[in-house]
């Protein structure tokens, strides 16, 4: 259904001009808006059509109009063609429509672009509706907007006036002690002053044009804002690292989460074996300890019951008075060689023994944890390997006790004190060495060979441990650390020490630091077991590996401490 408009054109007395666009121009600023419409549609025409009957529609309109209709005809006089007309675009209305639209986009952007906005600069020479500035003028103090700008533009006292983008306050520019304007930038007191200023109040100071002094300025500005520019693009790199430091943590997270539910699933698996496994055996011991006893008694029953027949006899027979009966009964009856009867004396069902299945089954369930320990660690191992530093000793450090190698992976105990200097750095009474490399944040790694050593200590250190004289190792000062003493006796140096009770002797020993967590972990790299860990702990400083070779021994502990290479497995 369609909603039609009656359109008339007006062509009297608007083309007197020889200038066709003039005479459309005209035309279109005196047709009103309705007159551009299409009558189908009810807008400005598009691609306008003019059909026989004179009336003039959108071409599209107008198409789409008789395919929906059984008869071709006019949707305004109704007139009926037989056959449908050709359509070709009226190019005059066509032309007069774009003369009308841009028109009256003119019109709204001249009204957008004079009506001064909100934080605009408004001609302070309109009244009523303020329209925006142009221009303002230095010497007349005032904004003008197009309009009454134009006599600074023609006029030639006015031309010479100094004329500036629009600002707000222009008297902010004149100088409030001679009236003139702010032409100069004074640098010595790093000010804006007048012509006068500089002759009166600013003798013998440097002075430069404004416009000099603006465009250094603005050179300073630029520089800034690449600076700030520059610290806003770091800070949007942090800002991706830390949101892909998230995602790690998250997908670290999950993996945790899914490790920790399959080895808790296992081992409470495990744990349902082991709890059936024994109810089983108690039970079954049970039952057969109760088969044992039924088949007992069963067996005693038979000869109660054989018993209580021959007693009915030997009774029946005793109450007999005839004589003849009895004497020929008694013989039958056996009375001195009765039947012969288990010797029940002997014959027991002692209660089943239940001692030890419940320690075999914990020994059982131990052992099926240590399996899952075992994969724990291993795996954990192999992550944390992949933190794997490169540490080197630092000889500066080293006790002059001390032989390192020349590739700094090596150390031990030379029984013959070298004559060093004694820099703040090193350890003068213990046999220590620190390595160079030195950690404030992260994760790192590293690895230790302490194959054929009967004394050693191992860990990480704070920068600030005292070094001179003799040194306690607790974290309390400074080290976090591990020692082997006697060839077996292992311990960890925690705030209360803590003997270690390991399944073998660890020939490589893998450290662990995790700065943010505040983790110190200790591995036994060969059997993949976890030797001790200091959780906890506060890092406040920069860390140091640790390392103390003992004493030589004369000869029993002369093997170095050597710093491996680590080799990470998939």
């Amino acid at each position: 259904m369609f909603v039609y408009r009656n359109i008339t054109l007006y062509s009297s007395g608007l083309f007197s001009t020889t200038d066709p666009n003039t005479d459309m121009s005209a035309a279109s600023n005196l047709l009103s808006e309705d007159q551009f419409l299409c009558s189908i549609c009810l807008d400005v025409f598009t691609d306008p059509v003019t059909i026989p009957c004179g009336h003039n529609f959108c071409k599209n309109c107008i198409t789409e109009h008789w395919k929906t209709s059984d008869r071709c005809l006019c949707p305004l006089c109704k007139e009926v063609f037989n056959t449908r007309p050709v359509l070709r675009v009226n190019t005059f209305i066509s032309e007069m429509v774009v003369q009308f639209r841009q028109s009256a986009q003119q019109k709204t952007s001249s009204s957008e672009q004079q009506v001064a906005k909100p934080g605009e600069v408004p001609c302070d020479v309109c009244t009523g509706t303020k329209l925006k500035a142009l221009k303002s003028c230095l010497v007349c103090l005032v904004s003008y907007c197009e309009t009454h700008l134009e006599p600074h533009l023609t006029m030639t006292g006015l031309k010479r006036h100094q004329l500036i983008d629009p600002v707000e306050n222009l008297e902010a520019r004149m100088c409030t002690k001679h009236d003139k304007p702010l032409e100069l930038f004074c640098k010595t007191d790093q000010t804006c002053v007048c012509m006068l200023c500089s002759v009166l109040d600013h003798k013998m100071h440097e002075f430069v044009p404004l416009k000099e002094e603006y465009e250094g300025k603005k050179v300073e500005l630029e520089k800034t804002e690449a600076e700030i520019q520059q610290m806003i693009m770091k800070r949007r790199l942090k800002i991706q690292e830390i949101k892909h430091s998230v995602d790690l943590s998250e997908e670290d997270a999950d993996r945790e989460k899914a490790e920790g539910v399959q080895v808790f699933t296992a081992l409470k698996e495990s744990v349902e074996r082991r709890l059936n496994e024994l109810i089983k055996t108690i039970e079954e011991k049970q039952k057969t300890t109760k088969k044992q006893a039924e088949d007992v008694i069963r067996e005693l029953e038979q000869e109660i019951s054989d018993l209580m027949k021959r007693s009915t006899e030997v009774e029946k027979l005793s109450l007999s008075e005839d004589h003849l009966h009895l004497l020929q009964s008694f013989s039958s009856l056996n009375i001195h060689h009765p039947s012969p009867t288990k010797d029940w004396t002997k014959v027991s069902v002692p209660p089943a023994s239940y001692e030890g299945n419940v320690v075999k089954a914990v020994v059982h369930l131990e052992e099926s944890l240590s399996e899952e320990m075992k994969k724990l660690v291993e795996a954990e191992l192999k992550r944390v390997q992949k933190y794997a530093v490169d540490v080197t000793l630092d000889p500066d450090t080293a006790h002059p006790e001390l032989i390192l190698s020349d590739d700094g992976k090596q150390v031990h105990h030379g029984d013959v004190k070298k004559k060093l200097p004694n820099n703040p750095e090193r350890f003068s009474d213990c046999n220590c060495v620190l390595g160079k490399q030195s950690f404030s944040s992260g994760r790192f790694y590293f690895e230790i060979e302490v194959k054929g050593k009967t004394e050693w200590d191992l860990g990480v250190v704070r920068e600030s441990i005292n070094r001179k004289g003799d040194i306690t190792l607790s974290p309390e000062d400074g080290y976090w650390a591990i020692w082997l003493r006697n060839g077996n006796e292992y311990e960890a140096l925690d705030d209360r020490s803590v003997l270690l009770s390991l399944k073998s002797r660890p020939q490589k020993v893998g450290v662990f630091v995790d700065y943010e967590e505040g983790l110190v972990s200790f591995y036994d790299v060969d059997a993949a077991a976890l030797i001790y860990s200091f959780t906890d702990c506060s890092f406040t400083e920069k860390l140091f590996p640790y390392f103390c070779p003992s004493l030589y021994y004369g000869g029993k502990n002369s093997a170095p401490l050597i710093i491996c290479p680590v080799s990470q497995t998939a």
